[in-house]
């Protein structure tokens, strides 16, 4: 695999593909191209392709092959473990999507929509909307988090709980191989047990096995009734506890629910412009209720209404509000989904996206929250997440006062601490950001021999020459 620059004939031969105005080489045009959203890796690249056809990108992988270039695809570079960020030093070439962004065709009777991997996630929800059909990923990033790295990171997003995260919202794919072939998987099939399941290779695979082009999504009907409750409560473990009531009363109506703490609703109100507290009385800890009904929005208000009595006469609930309007419904998950940036301002924030058995979140955090506090005295832990599913986002912001690099030095003794505990309960050190470069070196403590070396194999059947996003989930050879 070439590390070096790239000839001026080589770069020319790529330039030929996409044509000049999407061949871009200017640093300043490459800049946003280089830099994930945390700041953590920046990386270099001789240019960045945009190519706007199936056949144009195949191409492009079929010249990397010949000459055994690096090849980093990107969809809306909204990471958050550089998988999508080329290597420092190196002569990556980056694959941008953002031209490949059209919808192909939606089928409301068969419930799919067939789409670009470069289309926008916010756009994908709207045409499924104007379709009277609802498409239920729904990230924090929405707006600039493209289909392709969706489906790379098998991202989760806040309705996993009852829609399931991409892997389970795809019916198909189309992906350009390393060799420039072409595999149209674009089946709209829920039973098809034709040999090995190619598709799930390439969802989570962070584009080491290929670059997705386009991708059959699976959308919903419509709920008829739709009601947001926001919970004061006074522990994890009571959070727990209206978790298993909301489980048993709701069933499948219960489309999120979201544990929060003080302090992460304090951050929200404090900096993100419009959000605010949604109670009088305080509370150490919150949970986001997200109801959706088949039938009416009566029932989605019952629903909603027992919950909540059920919760406070069995001491679990301390306060309540329900949201009144769609805008409410809005604001309070904007609330939730701002919880992450509004840590930003506070300084450093170490971030961990880890995930374990529902039933060990009060046991987990408790235990974890003691060892930080025990390493760093004075850290602020804003563990927040989807409680539904056991996927926490563990962070924690710099003491008062702290250097913020002195702070952000300790990122990996931090984590260390934090996944030794989740190892502890069975967990996950990636429940839905992925591995990337970030948690390469990581991922071969945490996984067994066998299984490294079975990815590995994988790895070399699909991408014998090593081009495909080196150093991602696996170290290059």
């Amino acid at each position: 695999m070439t590390t070096t620059l790239p000839s001026p004939e080589l770069i020319a031969s790529f330039i030929d593909i996409v044509g000049s105005a999407n061949a871009l080489t200017n640093p300043a045009d490459l800049a946003p191209y280089l830099v994930e959203s945390r700041g953590l890796y920046k990386g270099t690249t001789p240019m960045v392709l945009r190519p706007g056809s199936v056949e144009e990108v195949s191409r492009i992988m079929k010249l990397a092959s010949a000459t055994r270039t690096a090849i980093v695809p990107q969809g809306g570079n909204t990471g958050h473990v550089a998988g999508q960020i080329p290597r420092e030093g190196k002569a990556d070439i980056v694959l941008s999507l953002q031209r490949l962004n059209r919808i192909r065709e939606i089928d409301p009777v068969g419930n799919v929509i067939v789409a670009d991997a470069g289309c926008i996630l916010a756009d994908i929800q709207k045409a499924a909307d104007d379709h009277d059909r609802l498409f239920p990923l729904s990230l924090g990033s929405e707006g600039s988090a493209r289909i392709g790295g969706n489906l790379s990171t098998n991202a989760g997003g806040t309705a996993v709980l009852a829609y399931g995260n991409m892997r389970q919202l795809c019916l198909g794919l189309e992906v350009v191989l390393p060799t420039g072939e072409v595999w149209d998987g674009l089946r709209r099939l829920k039973k098809d047990n034709t040999g090995y399941d190619l598709r799930d290779l390439f969802i989570g695979a962070e584009g080491t096995l290929g670059v997705i082009t386009g991708a059959v999504l699976r959308m919903f009907p419509k709920p008829l009734g739709h009601q947001v409750a926001f919970a004061g409560v006074g522990s994890v473990e009571h959070a727990l506890a209206l978790f298993d009531t909301a489980s048993s009363l709701c069933g499948t109506a219960l489309t999120g629910f979201e544990l929060m703490p003080r302090l992460g609703v304090e951050f929200t109100a404090r900096h993100i412009p419009g959000v605010r507290d949604p109670m009088q009385t305080v509370h150490p800890w919150y949970a986001l209720i997200d109801i959706s009904t088949s039938d009416s929005a009566e029932s989605a208000e019952r629903m909603v209404h027992e919950l909540l009595e059920q919760g406070i006469v069995a001491g679990l609930v301390e306060n309540a509000v329900i949201a009144t309007s769609e805008e409410q419904r809005k604001a309070l998950w904007h609330m939730r989904e701002s919880m992450s940036p509004a840590q930003k301002p506070e300084g450093g924030s170490i971030k961990h996206d880890v995930s374990v058995p529902v039933s060990s979140i009060p046991s987990f955090m408790k235990e974890a929250d003691a060892a930080v506090m025990r390493a760093m005295p004075g850290a602020r832990i804003c563990s927040f997440g989807h409680m539904g599913d056991g996927n926490i986002h563990y962070n924690i912001s710099q003491p008062v006062g702290a250097d913020k690099q002195a702070f952000l030095d300790r990122w990996r003794e931090m984590n260390a601490i934090v996944h030794g505990i989740v190892a502890k309960y069975n967990g996950s050190i990636s429940a839905e950001h992925g591995i990337g470069q970030l948690k390469r070196d990581e991922l071969v403590e945490v996984r067994s021999p066998i299984e490294i070396e079975l990815m590995r194999r994988i790895k070399h059947a699909f991408d014998p020459a090593g081009i495909m996003n080196p150093d991602k989930v696996l170290r290059a050879d």
